[in-house]
């Protein structure tokens, strides 16, 4: 019996994708600014250009789960690690422990909560409502903060939502894998051991790597800028591969790499943010519309109401009850707890993950992708319009943060010094203060003002106006002190630290 020769990849192929390729970026790209005028999260759209192309529409034929799954992980990493660079040390630090507290006990309970009415109240066997619970409780900052941008959230709440999706997609991987492998499910106290292990390998490992590699880039001078930021995304991706081949959770180790790495002050920080922030893009596209093509949506009519009753159970009372009582020790008001039960948003990762009971030939795993597919889009189309309404009923969006400034920094190396960038929104409260009542420690000044276009060097009386764009240089001994202040001007005016706002 002759096989059936694969025919090599031609460059008139290459050409064709690298067409297809680039045209599918440019209507993703375009779809952002749908995306942030409509509310809705840019994965709702990139899923629908997947299936838009698939089987059912243009006609292109993929079912390849294991595929799927190799570039979802990939894509992840990738996710993972923007997301590190970009968070804040400063911000999250506060909500680590609440962080962690839903991303363990949270995510327990939430499994607990859904497998019990995916078993109930759908019919599933039991290992198919253990897997669907998992792979639905982990949350997706990327979709939560695309909807919540028009909102400024207080940093007490946005570090523990940010935190939370950051950590919460290791244990989950862990759960799904455990629950789709062959055999019985081991006992309860094994699989927790297992999980816990794994994490703290993952976090050991990944807290290595990113303090090893700012050590080196803080050491060696590179002879070209563009290389650092491809010198800290391989050091992210290098902790992932190396906690996953240790047997830990690779997700938790990239993230805990880029976090370290984006809070080192590394040379090129913007730079290499911008970068990571591209490849995460690229990332985000490339695995929605790869999901799409995977889903045969003739396929999906048996399974909206399974996906219906699962997404009203862990919605509605999974996630309030796992933020319930994941928050309780922490005494937090009424208001954040209702907004952290409602932002739990469902994007990539759940559609990721039902992949691997596919990929390990679980029975019944395309119904286990149809249903998670289909709660993923009906959810979000639900909650994620109504977030921002939600925290503006709330009174959440009236913090701090609402008056908190965007600072580039860029490295004056050979000078030791920074140059700080930053604008004067129009919530801003350093409207109608002077130069000199910034107040800025010595090693810091204002050294140009740009106003409707037009640059000038300021005087100490100059008066900063709404629309102002200010450029200061300080020394890196004063820069976050610099920073800081820079913060609690725009928070309290002129008088901030007098008044109790620093």
């Amino acid at each position: 019996m002759s096989q059936e020769r694969v025919r090599p990849l031609t460059v008139h192929h290459l050409n064709e994708l690298l067409l297809v390729c680039s045209l599918v970026l440019l209507i993703a790209v375009a779809a952002v600014r749908i995306s942030s005028r409509s509310g809705l999260p840019s994965l709702l759209i990139y899923l629908g250009m997947g299936v838009l192309i698939g089987s059912d529409g243009i006609g292109i034929d993929f079912n390849d789960a294991e595929l799927t799954q190799v570039i979802g992980y990939a894509a992840l990493v990738v996710i993972l690690a923007e997301g590190g660079l970009g968070t804040k040390w400063q911000e999250i630090k506060p909500a680590l422990p609440m962080a962690a507290a839903l991303s363990t006990v949270g995510v327990a309970v939430s499994v607990g909560v859904t497998a019990t009415a995916a078993h109930h109240l759908v019919g599933m066997e039991w290992r198919q409502a253990l897997i669907v619970g998992a792979v639905v409780s982990s949350t997706d900052a990327a979709a939560v903060f695309s909807v919540l941008r028009r909102v400024p959230l207080p940093q007490r709440l946005t570090g523990t939502l940010e935190a939370e999706s950051g950590f919460n997609d290791a244990p989950v991987v862990i759960m799904v894998v455990a629950f789709s492998t062959s055999g019985p499910i081991e006992h309860w106290y094994v699989l927790l051991a297992e999980v816990l292990l794994e994490l703290l390998i993952g976090a050991v490992i990944g807290l290595a790597v990113g303090w090893l590699g700012a050590l080196a880039l803080r050491r060696v001078a590179l002879p070209a800028s563009g290389l650092y930021p491809i010198a800290v995304m391989a050091i992210a991706v290098a902790a992932y591969a190396t906690g996953a081949l240790a047997h830990g959770s690779g997700f938790l180790a990239v993230y805990l790499a880029a976090l370290v790495l984006g809070n080192a002050r590394l040379p090129h920080a913007p730079a290499t943010r911008g970068f990571a922030d591209g490849l995460g893009w690229i990332a985000q596209i490339g695995m929605f519309v790869l999901l799409g093509l995977l889903v045969t949506p003739h396929e999906l009519g048996d399974d909206i109401l399974p996906a219906l009753v699962i997404g009203l159970v862990l919605t509605l009372v999974a996630r309030p009850v796992s933020v319930l009582l994941s928050t309780a020790p922490f005494g937090r008001p009424w208001q954040e707890k209702v907004l952290m039960s409602w932002a739990g948003l469902r994007g990539a990762v759940p559609i990721v993950l039902a992949t691997i009971p596919m990929v390990a030939q679980v029975p019944g795993s395309e119904r286990i992708f149809n249903v998670v597919f289909l709660l993923v889009i009906v959810y979000t189309l639900v909650q994620g319009p109504t977030l921002p309404w939600l925290g503006r009923w709330l009174r959440l969006g009236d913090g701090e943060a609402a008056a908190d400034l965007g600072i580039e920094s860029a490295p004056l190396e050979r000078l030791r010094g920074h140059l700080l960038s930053t604008t004067v929104s129009e919530e801003s409260r350093m409207h109608g203060v002077e130069v000199s009542e910034l107040r800025l420690p010595a090693g810091a000044a204002v050294t140009l003002v740009v106003r409707e276009g037009e640059s000038f060097v300021p005087s100490p009386t100059t008066m900063l106006r709404h629309g102002d764009e200010l450029l200061v240089v300080a020394t890196d001994r004063v820069r976050d002190t610099t920073e800081k202040r820079l913060r609690a001007v725009a928070r309290g005016g002129k008088l901030a630290g007098w008044l109790g706002t620093g």
